[in-house]
């Protein structure tokens, strides 16, 4: 054993990468000039001399050279000398694990005292005396050859842990993970400084943040602006984000931030002219020579949003040939639900759709920067959804740069109100994140952690997180008086300087930079502020100009049908699979009726008529991507895209192989998540707009769970921000007596927030109209006429014949808004009440009216309502006027009265109906619940829904109540 521990290891073993080509070039400064170095360096190059290259690291040997401390035989057979070796050992773990709640990173020291026993010797009963008699060998097995024993090692990884940054990384169970992070931390790599020209360059980037702030702050009093002061180095900590991830690569780097600091880093980050945020200030009018992303918006389909909210993008080039392109997300006050939109942004960056099969992903071609509230990232639970997506198979994106922003105040509350853990950064923990705690007030160690999450995130394409710890200089906007509820907090802020002043100072104690020169960054800074100011001023001469309202989305007759040879040349292909797999022989079975399905006198149901959709969808060269819990099989086990070999395990999607296909299909189990999944596809549609996403929730009402995605982005991305998506949202809506959890999915809500024909609702009863409508929707995907595509889609009408088409209907129809009742309505004359509907009750009304062979129906008509927004007017009016003696119009529907369509349908058709008509409602009464818990009570009420709309008895005598 104390041979071994005179043993010490190369020190060029613990470098690689960029790391070792650092190495290299300090060598290179020693060899012409050894005093432009670092004294460590200069020692360590006088004993070891010059490192490997880069491209012999892996080849080298280096013969280990002895120590020069030596134990005595005797000594180390003493048990209490041996003791004190193990608990060094233990304090030497103990500060790995623990320093870094040592470190000085709070600013304004407003935080609670650590406990830091487990990092003293003493808490051992270990002197300076007991550890210096140790080989440093024994306790730290990569000591550097300076580091001689006990004491200097101890003393050594105090600095390195305890000082400019606390780091947490013994959580991570991948062991080339924490075995790099220890050796970026433990050889100085981690902290290494910036040269004179980078901090310079430092120095100023803070001066621009605080005096845009300030600026503001004079120019336009009393608005809110959220600013950045007290976390200023955030700007400078994205700029180096952007040159490194640049640098290795990016075509994309994709960001999303709260509404504090946005204004600083659209100007700074995003490039975003001054003149341009000046001008929203302003309210200048020329928008022509003053760009602006809206937020008092007057251009026709974009009422805008507040300036807070709005993003950006910019590109630039790094070097010769690669461009790199940033954009900051556009994100409404829901803070962290900004993150799944932005993951989506960065895997379809990353995907290559164009060949069939899975898309294939580049994670090194676009990044992921995510800034997070420190109250939000504790409190808000779509933060977990989203980490939970790091390596799952369609939702990873290779990494993404998390920074906290945090300011140790959620609105007007502390910390201590808003998260039970003792580190806002805490929640990562269970997600194997590194995490680094930095004072914001250090800007060369924020460098430094950045440099450290980029490399990390090349090498490992997997999540970091930097937790910057800073102050809140303003209450939570500009006319918000802070002091009523932090008095203390603001009392020690008054007379706490500012970082440029920190930095500047720092550097002009080293001689770096003199005074006037901060003069003279601060004054051209300002130059150029005010420059800009009067520009805006000057421009703001004319009144503003009202555009007149846009057009509407136009009605194009969209051809969706599909040759029936076509059809049934993919319909072969999909029903072969490899030699030798063997499918679930009863899914065999019911997969291989679909082989006559397309025969004469064949039925396409709902499971076929959705494959058909992607597969001619594919063909096209149209890339398709479905996601949602269980959406392989589906809920309701109609779909099976993908098989399992009974024997092996394996899988195989039929899309993926059949010839036709011209572009990729993904099909991803979610996990169980509403919000950040529907988010993830939200942004991944926006990103990629020429691809068909299809996001399908396990049953429709789970889409509560994702309510705000939905208000916030899908209904009103459009009108707020200019944002296109043509996503599709399968929601399994229907009563089958299933409770109130598992039957509706809320219609009414849809309808409710249907305005500015921003999306499509539909309620479909056939195959055929399913596989047209997704082909419509395929359509018009990457076109001006894109919107969002709701589908209230059926549970138990999937395997209803009466839902099953025939395959003309696909070869030769096209999606009609308005389906009528075969068999009724051909005697117009006769016809008194005419009953609309839509979905499922459609199919149960059509089931009664079977069973009631050889009635007469000659007074009834129902119709369909397929579409029900944007509400096909012309087709309900053309149903309405065929017939001259209505004496009624019923809306029915199996929904309670206060739910579903009516509130949305009653006005509309009531406008349309003949004079002298009556316009009632047949359903469940008012209600709070969506449906009954209990089978025979549901069977009960639908039966009395349907005996009510279909007896002639009860023209003109139903009630309000029914």
């Amino acid at each position: 054993m104390a041979a071994d521990s005179n043993i010490a290891q190369s020190p060029w073993e613990h470098y690689y990468g960029p790391n070792l080509g650092y190495i290299q070039e300090m060598y290179e400064k020693y060899v012409e000039n050894p005093d432009s170095v670092d004294p460590v360096y200069r020692e360590t190059f006088a004993q070891w001399g010059a490192p490997p290259s880069v491209d012999d690291v892996n080849g080298v040997v280096v013969k280990p050279q002895p120590s020069s401390i030596q134990v005595e035989g005797s000594k180390m057979a003493d048990p209490v000398f041996l003791k004190k070796i193990v608990d060094a050992g233990k304090l030497v773990r103990n500060i790995r694990a623990y320093g870094h709640l040592a470190v000085e990173n709070d600013p304004l020291g407003i935080g609670t005292v650590p406990d830091t026993r487990l990092l003293k010797p003493e808490t051992f009963n270990l002197t300076q005396e007991d550890l210096a008699a140790i080989p440093a060998s024994l306790i730290w097995e990569e000591a550097p050859e300076s580091i001689r024993d006990g004491w200097q090692a101890i003393q050594y990884l105090n600095d390195v842990y305890t000082k400019s940054f606390g780091i947490e990384y013994s959580h991570i169970h991948e062991q080339e993970e924490r075995v790099w992070l220890k050796r970026q931390v433990e050889s100085g790599m981690a902290a290494k400084p910036m040269n004179a020209k980078e901090r310079s360059a430092l120095l100023n980037r803070l001066i621009e943040v605080e005096q845009f702030e300030t600026f503001l702050q004079r120019s336009f009093v009393g608005q809110k602006r959220f600013s950045i002061e007290g976390t200023d180095v955030l700007v400078p900590m994205l700029d180096e984000i952007v040159r490194e991830l640049a640098h290795d690569g990016a075509e994309h780097i994709l960001m999303g931030m709260a509404h504090r600091g946005r204004l600083n880093v659209l100007a700074h980050v995003l490039g975003k002219p001054y003149t341009g945020i000046f001008s929203e200030f302003h309210h200048a009018p020329n928008k022509d020579l003053i760009p602006s992303e809206g937020s008092s918006g007057i251009n026709i389909g974009w009422t805008g949003d507040v300036k807070y909210h709005l993003g950006a993008h910019r590109s630039l080039k790094e070097g010769a040939t690669i461009e790199t392109r940033i954009s900051l997300a556009n994100n409404p006050s829901h803070l962290e639900y900004v993150n799944p939109i932005v993951q989506g942004f960065t895997r379809a960056a990353q995907d290559n759709r164009t060949a069939a099969g899975y898309p294939k992903a580049d994670f090194g071609s676009a990044a992921a920067i995510i800034m997070h509230g420190d109250a939000a990232f504790a409190g808000e639970g779509i933060v977990a959804e989203t980490l939970n997506f790091k390596k799952l198979p369609g939702y990873g994106s290779g990494g993404t740069i998390h920074i906290i922003v945090n300011n140790r105040l959620g609105f007007t509350t502390e910390s201590s109100d808003s998260r039970s853990t003792y580190y806002a950064s805490d929640l990562a923990k269970g997600y194997e994140i590194p995490i680094v705690h930095v004072s914001a007030d250090d800007p060369e160690a924020c460098i430094a952690v950045v440099r450290m999450a980029c490399e990390y995130r090349q090498r490992f394409h997997k999540d970091f997180l930097i937790d910057m710890v800073g102050y809140r200089r303003h209450g939570h906007n500009e006319t918000d008086d802070p002091e009523t509820t932090q008095p203390l907090v603001y009392q020690k802020l008054r007379k706490h300087p500012v970082v440029s002043i920190i930095y500047s100072d720092k550097l002009k104690e080293k001689g770096l930079i003199n005074e006037d020169q901060v003069a003279q960054m601060r004054q051209d800074n300002l130059t150029v502020l005010q420059t800009a100011l009067d520009t805006v001023k000057e421009s703001d001469q004319t009144h503003r100009k009202i555009e007149e309202p846009g057009r509407r989305r136009q009605k194009k007759e969209l051809a969706t049908a599909v040759p029936l040879k076509k059809l049934k040349s993919i319909n072969e292909e999909l029903l072969k699979w490899p030699n030798g797999f063997n499918v679930y022989e009863k899914l065999e079975r019911i997969l291989m009726r679909r082989a006559a399905a397309l025969d004469e006198g064949g039925k396409v149901d709902w499971g076929l008529a959705e494959t058909l959709a992607f597969a001619t969808i594919l063909e096209g060269g149209k890339p398709i991507r479905l996601s949602g819990q269980d959406s392989e099989r589906a809920t309701f086990a109609f779909r099976n895209l993908v098989l399992h070999d009974i024997k092996t395990g394996e899988t195989y999607c039929p899309l993926h192989q059949i010839p036709q296909a011209n572009a990729s299909f993904a099909v991803y189990n979610s996990p169980l998540s509403e919000a950040a999944v529907l988010g993830f596809d939200y942004g991944y549609n926006v990103f990629s707009p020429e691809t068909l996403v299809i996001w399908e929730a396990q049953y429709g009402d789970f889409a509560n769970a994702a309510q705000v995605i939905i208000d916030q982005f899908i209904t009103a991305g459009r009108v707020k921000w200019s944002q296109k998506s043509s996503i599709v949202m399968l929601l399994p809506h229907g009563y089958e007596g299933q409770g109130p959890e598992h039957s509706s999915a809320r219609l009414e809500r849809f309808l409710l927030l249907a305005a500015e024909d921003n999306w499509t609702v539909a309620n479909l009863t056939s195959a055929a109209q399913y596989f047209h409508i997704l082909r419509r929707q395929a359509a018009m995907t990457d076109t001006d006429e894109a919107r969002p595509l709701i589908i209230m889609s059926p549970k138990s009408l999937i395997r209803n014949p009466l839902v099953a088409s025939d395959p003309t209907d696909l070869s030769e129809g096209a999606f009609k808004p308005v389906l009528e009742q075969p068999g009724l309505g051909t005697k117009n004359a006769a016809v008194e009440r005419l009953i609309f509907c839509s979905g499922k009750i459609s199919i149960d009304l059509a089931t009664a009216l079977t069973a009631e062979e050889g009635a007469n129906w000659d007074w009834l008509h129902i119709a369909r309502i397929e579409q029900l927004y944007p509400f096909p007017k012309a087709e309900v009016e053309n149903v309405i006027n065929r017939f001259p003696n209505l004496k009624e119009i019923l809306w029915v529907q199996e929904e309670p009265q206060n739910m579903g369509a009516w509130n949305f349908i009653e006005p509309r058709i009531r406008s349309r109906a003949p004079k002298g008509s009556a316009v009632r409602y047949v359903g469940r009464p008012k209600r709070s619940s969506p449906a009954s818990g209990f089978q025979f009570i549901h069977n009960i009420e639908q039966q009395r829904i349907i005996s009510v709309a279909l007896n002639k008895s009860t023209l003109n005598t139903i009630t309000q109540e029914d």
